[in-house]
């Protein structure tokens, strides 16, 4: 329910501010520089809710749509917004960290939130396998869990593609870090499902 909820304001937000008022697109995305001069200090969290176009909004919509429920499922949708949202303010608190003296930056997205989300259900699911596009076959979410983890802190070292990595890489670790306080228990059995792997 909690997830639908989310999907759904995301995408009013986003498309109204696409389609309908590009001004308010501008006030509310993440733009460190002009907001740590002026103390917009809630654009760490509205930025989220705005997209860069209809294909960004849908890919982190469908994340959602397909992560969200197995994370409501183990630790109820007041758990779920923690992982989210905790997600949100570290990844944007880290872009708004390195990036507050850079004039030219900005981003947007809920790309830190759905990589919490994402995170939380593969400590919640181990057993899981994960499909990406134009990959035919399954990955096996603890391994894709690591590859993702190695790519985000490799590209984010790079940081010349427009993409804002250090958003993934902090908003994965935190909802990792949140579900895993959620529910401690989840961890154990994370582990012991991993070692029966190679065992």
């Amino acid at each position: 329910m909690i997830t639908e909820l989310t999907i759904g304001i995301t995408s009013v937000v986003s498309l109204y501010a696409l389609f309908l008022n590009r001004d308010f697109l501008e006030r509310f995305l993440l733009r460190p520089y002009r907001d740590a001069r002026e103390r917009r200090l809630y654009t760490l969290v509205t930025g989220a809710f705005l997209h860069s176009d209809v294909f960004h909004l849908l890919f982190n919509m469908v994340t959602l749509y397909f992560f969200g429920p197995a994370v409501e499922y183990s630790i109820g949708g007041w758990g779920f917004l923690s992982v989210y949202l905790a997600s949100i303010l570290s990844a944007g608190g880290i872009s708004f960290a390195k990036n507050k003296d850079n004039p030219k930056y900005a981003t947007l997205g809920a790309s830190g939130g759905t990589a919490g989300i994402v995170f939380a259900s593969v400590l919640f699911f181990p057993q899981s396998s994960i499909f990406l596009f134009l990959i035919p076959v399954p990955i096996p979410a603890p391994l894709f869990a690591i590859l993702y983890l190695g790519y985000t802190f490799y590209a984010s070292k790079k940081g010349d593609d427009g993409i804002n990595h250090d958003a993934h890489l902090y908003g994965a670790l935190t909802g990792l870090a949140i579900a895993i306080f959620a529910k401690p228990e989840a961890l154990q059995k994370f582990l012991y499902y991993i070692l029966n792997v190679f065992r």
